[in-house]
């Protein structure tokens, strides 16, 4: 289990009483402003600008606003949010206040993923320690116009509650289902109410730039992915672990960085990111090209893609919530076609139909989880046929 970061950390050096102090200091809409300029984007995958984000909660007119912090890491090969929590809780808790005084939220709500139950004790212990300092509560840091405090609450282990809306059913007592947008979460979020979701880094990010300065962070990375990036490198190299690397760094240096040049391929973005071929190692890390949530696992030379596929699809097969039917009826049907490859009795013309199949998930599924279910299975039967086939061959079949 990999339980640490491998190298250095900027967060290690950041002073959080500073970077809160900095952004109390400012008017709200100065905080934006500071954020937007920044370039920060969601760190969860999506990249929505976080500042864009904010400003359209801060916009919504309604005396009660939240803001929640997106800590149900369930994407497999992540657990980068893990470390942060276990390492860095206090960057992200100041995250939260800043987000909060920013949108005019009094309650910040961190929903935890259930696997993580024995962090809550010691999260629970930080929270205190900061309402002691006045850094949460009433009354933060003297500013009278200013009480925000947070609360935990537990996820129960459903991948599809990563999603922002179905995140906001579960913390409504409801079954974790995404809901149909428009309206959006910054207009009717959680109890109905404006509701900022952020992810753990992103929050982490947002002290460190009040820390570091805007044009700190926005001097890192590229013109269209600014700043530092956390990655979980998991697999078949010699150091996995928790790196911290700017945006625009190639898929080559990455896997140099931890020791795994022989690699035969890389699963970016996790089970639902998209499997990238050695002849493509060039390419850079990043929302203009490979957009990813941090997840980077390594495969190496004995690797069987194939298997590797058909882990995945059990996977969303599991976790679909079965709300939409492309997804729901769709990730079942391309595991069925995944078996029957490795048994050696899939037709080419039968893959294409599982290929067309799975286009249409992308494009009529209902939210991110159906959407991209199917990525890997596409990107590894693009550029690992021959793998995916050769049982096939094996067993002198014709098509």
């Amino acid at each position: 289990m990999i339980t640490s970061h491998v190298g250095p950390l900027t967060y290690e050096k950041v002073d959080v009483d500073k970077a809160l102090k900095a952004a109390l200091n400012k008017s709200r809409s100065e905080v934006i402003g500071t954020v937007s300029s920044s370039g920060l984007k969601g760190r969860g995958g999506a990249g929505f600008p976080t500042g864009v984000k904010w400003n359209l909660c801060a916009a919504a007119q309604n005396e009660h606003k939240f803001l929640v912090c997106n800590a149900d890491e369930g994407e497999p090969g992540t657990f980068k949010d893990r470390i942060l929590l276990t390492d860095y809780a206090k960057l992200v808790f100041a995250g939260m206040v800043i987000g909060g005084y920013a949108i005019g939220a009094t309650k910040g709500l961190i929903y935890l993923r259930g696997e993580y139950q024995y962090l809550r004790a010691q999260l629970e212990e930080i929270l205190e320690a900061l309402r002691e300092d006045k850094l949460l509560g009433f009354n933060i840091l003297g500013k009278d116009d200013f009480s925000f405090d947070i609360e935990i609450r537990m996820g129960a282990g459903a991948y599809v509650c990563g999603e922002e809306t179905a995140l906001i059913e579960s913390l409504e007592g409801h079954r974790g289902e995404p809901r149909n947008r428009p309206p959006y979460p910054v207009d009717t979020g959680f109890l109905g109410q404006p509701t900022a979701v952020n992810n753990v880094e992103t929050l982490a990010w947002v002290t460190t730039i009040f820390d570091k300065g805007a044009e700190w962070f926005k001097g890192q990375g590229t013109e269209k992915s600014p700043g530092l990036k956390i990655f979980s490198v998991s697999g078949d190299c010699k150091q996995p672990g928790v790196y911290e690397l700017p945006f625009g760094v190639s898929v080559a240096d990455l896997l140099k960085t931890v020791g795994g040049e022989d690699a035969k391929a890389v699963q970016i973005g996790g089970a639902s990111g998209h499997c990238i071929p050695a002849k493509d190692f060039g390419r850079k890390i990043g929302f203009e090209d490979i957009a990813t949530g941090g997840s980077v696992i390594v495969f190496g030379p004995q690797r069987d893609l194939l298997e590797v596929a058909i882990n995945f699809m059990e996977f969303f097969s599991d976790e679909s919530c079965g709300q939409c039917t492309p997804c729901r009826d769709g990730c079942p049907v391309i595991l069925k076609g995944l078996e029957a490859f490795k048994r050696g009795e899939c037709s080419i013309a039968h893959l294409h139909e599982l290929r067309r199949l799975g286009e249409t998930m992308q494009l009529a599924s209902k939210c991110g989880l159906g959407q991209s279910a199917a990525n890997a299975f596409l990107s590894i039967t693009e550029h690992f046929a021959d793998e995916v086939l050769g049982r096939n061959q094996s067993n002198g079949f014709k098509e």
